[in-house]
């Protein structure tokens, strides 16, 4: 396929990379143009504007949080003014629901198809094309994109004709890691203080209890208290968190956890948290402890 893909960081750019070694004819836009080199290299085309990069068949948007797609796709010589009719857009980035709604209403008003395909899965995960990908929206526009998912992950789960409801299966997914990771931390501060081995005891909950990959991921991290480098960083998850409460006050689902998990994340970034993996909120109950506090790696000199 002739495709677009705008946003160049830890998950794009492997998806992306992906996408060129599956034979597609990939054109990569990323505002910090020297992130698109190496993609050039292995045969991507790479785009002065977002506009050039909105040209195909589709365009893929991997990008950090709502105004990031905001300012892609409105305005002059950006996405919605340039896609083709007909085209697809493929919005892959973890956003609000409400702006899920608004691109879909949009895209559907300039004759443009909408698809809301979030993905689950870490930068290891997208760099061996293992992620799991979940959208919805026109089936005939999956159907399209098909190849294209096919080439990033190793499944594909459909979810329905509502694009913005694949949002919020994303968010819930990322508040339901993220209390794992606060239960996981509380659990490991406990065994710890008591003089039990903390990789051992996540090596046994792993291989039995919880086999699941988060469990094994974020348990191994608490454990060894590595938190750097980030390859999800905490404001990251603290902004997904706060789109999950977003969406729990708009549909009247109250969510306890998830406002201890706002308050996990706010201390974490108020102590200067910001280049840690989202992880490290797993780690304060060790501090609360008495144990080593959450801290950055100090720069070097």
């Amino acid at each position: 396929m002739k495709v677009g893909f705008i946003g160049l960081g830890r998950m794009g750019s492997p998806i992306a990379t992906n996408l060129v070694k599956a034979g597609h004819e990939v054109t990569v836009y990323n505002r910090s143009a020297d992130k698109a080199d190496a993609l050039v290299k292995l045969g991507a085309r790479k785009a002065a504007r977002i506009a050039d990069a909105c040209r195909g068949e589709a365009v893929i948007t991997m990008l950090a949080d709502d105004n990031a797609v905001t300012e892609t796709v409105w305005g002059d010589e950006r996405l919605l003014a340039t896609l083709p009719r007909a085209a697809v857009h493929v919005s892959m980035s973890t956003i609000s629901v409400a702006l899920s709604k608004r691109l879909t209403e949009t895209h559907s008003k300039a004759g443009q198809r909408y698809v809301a395909a979030p993905v689950f899965g870490r930068p290891e995960a997208a760099a061996a094309a293992k992620l799991f990908i979940v959208p919805a929206g026109d089936p005939a526009a999956i159907e399209a994109c098909q190849p294209l998912f096919d080439a990033a992950g190793q499944k594909t789960i459909p979810m329905g004709t509502e694009p913005s409801a694949a949002n919020l299966i994303k968010l819930s997914g990322n508040f339901l890691i993220a209390a794992a990771i606060e239960s996981l931390g509380e659990a490991i501060a406990l065994i710890g203080k008591a003089g039990i081995d903390r990789k051992a005891y996540v090596e046994l909950l792993t291989s039995t209890m919880f086999p699941a990959p988060s469990y094994k991921i974020y348990g191994g991290l608490i454990a060894e208290g590595k938190f750097e480098p980030a390859a999800f960083a905490s404001p990251l998850g603290y902004k997904d968190i706060r789109l999950t409460m977003a969406a729990a006050e708009s549909l009247r689902v109250p969510m306890p956890i998830v406002s201890l998990l706002n308050d996990r994340f706010l201390r974490l970034l108020a102590q200067g948290g910001e280049k840690l993996d989202w992880a490290a909120i797993g780690g304060l109950a060790t501090e609360d402890a008495g144990g080593a506090a959450v801290s950055p790696s100090p720069s070097p000199r």
